[in-house]
């Protein structure tokens, strides 16, 4: 038995006392958290990932993009909207011709017959402004000047 005390002695370099086993220091974590794992030679710890997005840079040709083709959707509705509320009517006629109005007839109906290309509702003012009328009610026969004529 003194031949394995003394081996021990000289391996490790202290002093042993008979019956009791003498652990090498260890080296590295001397303490770990048991929530942790353990270190493994030659790999390394993987990345912890979160929850929370990825910041991502914004791709300034694409929202420039959108951005042009929104513009660009909006002028067109813009058009649209404009010829569908009579933007491109034709005007009232310059010219001027005398007609009767026959037994039956509103404004509206002149309008329509004298300035057909027309709005009707801007030829009835017209109408009303050259003969000084107030009112829509017209006498058959009673003679009126409207706009005419292309």
């Amino acid at each position: 038995m003194s031949v394995v005390v003394e081996r021990d002695i000289h391996q490790t370099g202290r002093v042993q006392q008979p019956g009791r086993v003498v652990r090498r220091p260890r080296t590295g974590e001397l303490r770990r958290p048991p929530t942790r794992g353990r270190v493994v030679a030659g790999r390394r710890a993987a990345a912890v990932r979160t929850c929370a997005p990825r910041a991502v840079a914004p791709r300034w040709s694409l929202l420039v993009a959108i951005g042009v083709a929104v513009g660009a959707g909006l002028l067109g509705l813009g058009v649209l909207a404009g010829g569908m509320a009579g933007g491109g009517a034709a005007t009232v006629p310059t010219g001027t011709a005398i007609v009767s109005v026959a037994p039956g007839d509103t404004l509206w109906d002149v309008a329509e017959r004298s300035a057909p290309g027309s709005d009707p509702a801007a030829v009835v003012e017209r109408i009303q402004e050259l003969n000084g009328l107030t009112g829509a009610q017209v006498a058959a026969g009673t003679p009126l000047v409207v706009p005419a004529g292309r």
